[in-house]
């Protein structure tokens, strides 16, 4: 798989994708509203991406990015093989994967103006960026909602301290600090063992969701209708939860049958803390199906994707 994440024009986003996929995505691409992708790495990093524009009897537009404007080009192609072979020599990070083509410079006109430092009391600073390392700690957030929750955590009623400009300033300096200190871990983290966990019971007919929905009353209403009809039953955990893990308190799971029966919410449950346990974790639950199974104890330490 390449480390990357594919956004397409309508939205949706395809993370850790074959390099078939990606060709596919590419070759597809040139009908209303389906005439672009945008390509990040993983984890992304600020002003660095890779990007293709095409509609139906156009040539290709394709773009690349490595950090400050004056690194920012562009490349006109006449098909999608050459922009298929950059793109994943670019997700490879493959030496010289750009080389034989002809890239110009971009204009992107002026510089904006800098941004203003944040004027907030230092209660208000440490609140926000107390609040933004939790969210970056989780490890669901992308930069830009990283962003938006920078933004919008000290609104009150007309009082907006922090403009759009300073939030993603501040998102994403601490995004990066987030990124250079994973780089030091090694090994599977037990986040990704709970992945695999979950992985593993969505193929044995469990609809399994991580940080889903905002809270309980919300992940029960919702869970029915996001896996495959024939699902026998559900396991997921919702934000508020994925906060305690990201806090050092554990991990509650949520788990039931469709049938709404405590036999099969028991059976549920039995099937849930056996691929927890075979994937390494340790669990906790007295079999009672009336009670969360709890992930305990859990290095949460979950790799960003942005």
């Amino acid at each position: 798989m390449l480390a990357i994440t594919v956004e397409t024009e309508d939205g949706q986003r395809h993370v850790r994708i074959a390099a078939q996929e990606l060709a596919g995505l590419v070759r597809r691409i040139g009908a209303e509203d389906d005439k672009f992708l945008v390509v990040q790495r993983i984890p992304d990093l600020p002003d660095v991406f890779i990007q293709v524009w095409h509609q139906a009897g156009a040539v290709y537009t394709l773009e690349y990015r490595d950090g400050a404007p004056d690194r920012h080009f562009e490349v006109m192609l006449d098909g999608p093989e050459p922009v298929i072979a950059a793109m994943t020599g670019w997700a490879r990070a493959d030496r010289g994967w750009n080389s034989g083509l002809d890239w110009v410079p971009v204009d992107l006109g002026p510089a904006p103006d800098p941004v203003p430092p944040l004027d907030l009391d230092e209660g208000e600073r440490e609140q926000l960026e107390k609040r933004v390392r939790e969210v970056l700690v989780g490890g669901y957030v992308t930069r830009a909602q990283l962003s938006e929750i920078a933004q919008d955590y000290l609104v009150s009623g007309d009082y907006r301290p922090v403009s759009p400009e300073q939030a993603r300033q501040l998102a994403d300096r601490m995004w990066l600090e987030r990124v250079e200190e994973q780089a030091a871990w090694e090994g599977e983290t037990d986040p990704e063992r709970l992945t695999r966990a979950f992985t593993a019971l969505e193929t044995a007919g469990v609809t399994a969701r991580e940080d889903f929905t905002c809270c309980r009353s919300c992940g029960q209403a919702e869970i029915g209708g996001v896996g495959p009809s024939d699902a026998r039953g559900f396991v997921y955990f919702h934000s508020q939860c994925t906060d305690a893990a990201a806090g050092g308190h554990g991990l509650a799971l949520l788990y039931g049958g469709f049938d709404g029966s405590p036999e099969t919410t028991a059976t549920i449950g039995r099937e849930v803390v056996a691929a927890l346990e075979e994937s390494g974790l340790s669990v906790e639950w007295n079999g009672d199906p009336r009670q969360a199974i709890t992930i305990t104890p859990l290095d949460w330490r979950r790799r960003l994707v942005g």
